[in-house]
This record gives structure tokens, C-alpha cells and sequence, in this order.
């Protein structure tokens, strides 16, 4: 836990970026009736019927000292997906950083193990020289900042039906324009100190008799 939370509250320097990394499922929904199109001092009226229309992933990355985030959606989450989302990170988001300290939970897809079986070993040598991995303790995924920006994602443009991945895509595009061009941060103020006394049961008595 502290490790993360250190991390945090490091100085800033651009060529070492701290980007939090997390996936989520979305359940694509198509209305079978077209809702009626709201009415002076009445939102739309939305019909409890729907069909399924397949599952997608979100990969979402957040840089906090950026205000930056994206979002690629996928049509699964393998290792092989992890390792291109690795791959963009380096090669394409933080082009210029020496060493990026990434975020991320336990899951076994996020294993560096995953680049080895999707490029070749001097590929993903390449790609790991650039990054640091850093894990959210078990059953502490809280800790990722990213998990509030996918919060903020899911009740401010996931929150409805959308059938298709390219009209998602279009619409997750959007929103994260609009963020990204404001810079919104996060106000993250939890720190080591705090967890030292918020979980001090957790924290090996030293005081001896």
C-alpha cells in the first residue's frame, strides 16, 4: 500500500509519468422500442425492453499529474491485449519517457510474462525496459486512481444504452476530449501517513515489553 501512495506523492517529473491502468466489461444494449424524445419539463420516456448485443472491454489509462486520460475499446481483454496496450503506452502516449510508472491490479493478464507471448523477446525486452509496474495490495484496487476516473466515465457517458462498439467509441471519444482538454484531476489526499493510522492493525507491533 505505501508503495503506491509514495509514489503519489513523489515530485513531479515529466520523463518518469505515473499513468494508473485499469479494464472494464461493457454489455452493449439495444432498445427494441425507440424511446419518445423528451418534452418540455419531461426527460425521454426510455421502454424497460432491450436486446443484447454482445460484451466489449474498456482499457482505460489515467496520468494524474497530466489530467490525462484514454480510453481503447476492445473486443476482449487477453494478455495480447494487455501487451499492445503496453506497447501504446510506450510507443505512442509517452513516447519520450525514460521510465513509466504504471499502476495497475493483480489481474493475470497484467503480467510482464504477457509481452514475452506476444512479441518477440527483444520487442518486449524493449517495451519493459520503459516501465515499471507497480501493484494495488489484494482486494485494494481502490487505490488506482483510475478506478474514479472509470466512475466518473460510468455515470457520465456509459449510463445508457448504446448498441453498437463504433457509436461507444464515438461517444467515450468525446467525453474524453472534453476532460482532457480541461486537464480534470484528480483531488487524490490520501496518504501513507493517513494509512498508517487508518489500518495501524495491519502494521507489526514494535514495541516490545
Amino acid at each position: 500500500m505505501e508503495d503506491l501512495l509514495c509514489l503519489y506523492a513523489e515530485y513531479f517529473t515529466p520523463f518518469n509519468p505515473i499513468v494508473c491502468f485499469d479494464e472494464r466489461p461493457y454489455q452493449l444494449l439495444a432498445d427494441i422500442v425507440n424511446p419518445l424524445s423528451c418534452e418540455p419539463g419531461q426527460p425521454p420516456r426510455i421502454d424497460y425492453q432491450y436486446s443484447r448485443q454482445g460484451m466489449c472491454n474498456l482499457f482505460v489509462f489515467y496520468a494524474p499529474h497530466y489530467g490525462w486520460r484514454h480510453v481503447e475499446v476492445t473486443q476482449s481483454r487477453t494478455k495480447q491485449d494487455f501487451a499492445h496496450q503496453m506497447k501504446a503506452l510506450v510507443d505512442i502516449y509517452f513516447p519520450r519517457a525514460e521510465k513509466i510508472r504504471v499502476v495497475l491490479d493483480n489481474l493475470n493478464t497484467h503480467t510482464p510474462a504477457a509481452l514475452y507471448e506476444t512479441f518477440p523477446p527483444s520487442e518486449a525486452r524493449r517495451i519493459l525496459d520503459q516501465l515499471e509496474f507497480h501493484y494495488t495490495p489484494k482486494h485494494a484496487s481502490w487505490l488506482n486512481q483510475v478506478e474514479i476516473e472509470i466512475s466518473v466515465l460510468s455515470r457520465q457517458c456509459l449510463k445508457r444504452r448504446i448498441a453498437d462498439a463504433e457509436t461507444l467509441r464515438q461517444e467515450i471519444n468525446a467525453w474524453e476530449q472534453q476532460r482532457n482538454q480541461q486537464k480534470v484531476k484528480i483531488d487524490w489526499r490520501f496518504a501513507a501517513s493517513d494509512a498508517r493510522v487508518k489500518f495501524q492493525r495491519f502494521y507489526p507491533d514494535l514495541h516490545l515489553s
